[in-house]
């Protein structure tokens, strides 16, 4: 597994604590319904916290406590399970989360244009492709709609009196 951060292959320094296993010093991440459960004693520590959102997890349930969290995780279970898209445009656009939004589990080449673009800023590739995350990135240089980044469709650049 790869770590991808902003666009360039990262060191791993968070660590996933599943099910109620003892939380390690250390920045971990835990699940929705563990964070929902130990919510002052993790928001408590003096490591940053993060939480890692199942498929059929709400993220409005995040609401109150994003500016708390350093990272959301997003889990992609299986390569055709495409909830954690919604997930992420949901954090970035309606929320407002600024911190790390991660894709986590089954993520390929295939996904990951469009996962930048619905907001993910680091992705763990499931195959360790470096040089295809650069390529997929790149593979556009225009978009026909809007999208979580903030960069201007084509059309309107056109109607702007650029292209």
């Amino acid at each position: 597994m790869t770590l991808i951060k902003n666009g360039r292959v990262a060191e791993e320094d968070w660590a996933f604590v599943d099910g109620d296993t003892v939380l390690p010093e250390g920045k971990v991440t835990v699940t929705l319904d563990r964070f929902k459960a130990e919510r002052e004693a993790l928001l408590g520590r003096n490591t940053p916290v993060g939480v890692r959102l199942l498929p059929e997890d709400d993220p409005l349930e995040l609401a109150d406590d994003l500016s708390r969290l350093a990272l959301v995780e997003v889990s992609f279970p299986k390569y055709v399970d495409g909830r954690g898209y919604s997930q992420a445009q949901f954090l970035r656009r309606r929320l407002g989360y600024q911190g790390e939004l991660r894709a986590v589990g089954d993520v390929l080449r295939d996904q990951v244009l469009l996962m930048v673009r619905c907001g993910f800023d680091a992705l763990v590739l499931a195959n360790s492709d470096e040089a295809g995350f650069a390529e997929a990135v790149a593979e556009f240089k225009e978009i026909y709609q809007g999208d979580a980044r903030g960069q201007m469709p084509v059309f309107a650049k056109r109607h702007e009196g650029g292209t």
